[in-house]
């Protein structure tokens, strides 16, 4: 496993520990909601890091933005609402009813959370060490002509 997979599991249990902290504990209010949707959001991205470790932060992002944006959409159709009738649990996946102001914050929390990750990616990046043998810098040759 990859440094990486390890840390997005990780942070993913830690994630989706939280967001059922915000649903079950907090009361009903505007940033509950709005911590729920960033946290749906982390969960998606982190997701796709366990499964596809290599991807590249903003590739994650986008995708985790396209689908919570489609789960969001999905709810103008009523079907969550009837999934999460039949099942319950599925209202944690599916949500229930459409809001607009959820589609900017799941904007935010993709751009948030892509730039951390470059931003971790390119600290956790090692610097190759200088080759002792090799000159300093060495005069360019000559063209051949």
């Amino acid at each position: 496993m990859t440094r990486r997979r390890i840390a997005a599991a990780i942070a993913l249990v830690l994630v989706l520990l939280a967001g059922l902290l915000v649903h079950g504990v907090l009361p009903e209010s505007a940033f509950a909601d709005i911590s729920g949707d960033m946290l749906y959001v982390g969960a998606v991205y982190l997701g796709l890091v366990v499964i596809v470790p290599r991807m590249r932060p903003w590739a994650a992002g986008g995708i985790s933005l396209l689908w919570s944006v489609g789960v969001e959409l999905l709810q103008l159709t009523g079907i969550p609402q009837q999934l999460g009738a039949a099942f319950p649990p599925a209202t944690l996946v599916l949500g229930s009813t459409f809001d607009a102001r959820d589609l900017y914050v799941y904007a935010a929390a993709a751009v948030l959370i892509a730039t951390l990750d470059a931003l971790t990616a390119r600290r956790a990046r090692p610097v190759p060490p200088a080759d002792p043998a090799a000159p300093a810098s060495a005069p360019a040759a000559p063209p051949a002509r």
